[in-house]
């Protein structure tokens, strides 16, 4: 009798941080994509690899398998690493979830939605290009929007406050969570879980 081969009973999930590529960029507000799937897979024991559009890292929790990438297109190309792992790993929409800045939610805020626009971020804009459809999860985090008219690049662009870290580190850990109940219980009950939730130290 042929081994029964446990990975093929295994869901898979397909997690996608965004943000940009190189160190000007590390760590600033556009990158908490990267910053929280990072912490996902250091979580679980696993480690990025450079791999096609993307720093790919597999990791494996009660069940799931986790298939984590940060693109190393840019933000605006982003797309094309999401649709090359979607298909590759042969992973429904509805099992990806996308991780991005919000600057329409306030610093204590994040959110989970099954479907919504772009809201003007380039890296949603370029995945609902090629998808052809806003209908994928995302998990958005919200950087506030305190900034002087006109300044909003050099504010996504810019590293957090002294004073805003230790909430944004409680967030990224939050965040976390909120990937693994994605996977294990749902997005309804994940959503009805956090979307009303204030994030306080």
């Amino acid at each position: 009798m042929a081994p029964i081969n446990a990975e093929k009973f295994m869901s898979k999930f397909l997690i996608v941080g965004l943000g940009n590529i190189g160190n000007e960029y590390a760590h600033t507000r556009h990158n908490i994509g990267f910053d929280i799937v990072n912490a996902f897979v250091l979580k679980h024991g696993g480690m990025f690899k450079v791999d096609r559009l993307a720093y790919m890292a597999e990791v494996k929790f009660k069940g799931k398998i986790f298939v984590c990438i940060c693109p190393t297109t840019y933000m605006n190309l982003s797309g094309r690493a999401f649709k090359y792992w979607l298909d590759k790993e042969k992973i429904p929409v509805e099992n990806t979830l996308t991780v991005v800045d919000d600057l329409a939610l306030p610093l204590d805020k994040i959110r989970l939605r099954a479907a919504g626009s772009d809201a003007g971020h380039n890296g949603l804009k370029d995945i609902q290009l090629i998808l052809g459809t806003d209908k994928y999860p995302k998990l958005r985090f919200g950087i506030g929007n305190n900034f002087p008219k006109g300044m909003q690049a050099d504010f996504v662009l810019g590293k957090w406050q002294k004073n805003e870290e230790p909430l944004v580190k409680l967030k990224i850990d939050k965040c976390v969570e909120v990937i693994e109940n994605f996977a294990l219980v749902g997005l309804e009950r994940t959503m009805s879980q956090i979307n009303n939730m204030v994030v306080k130290l």
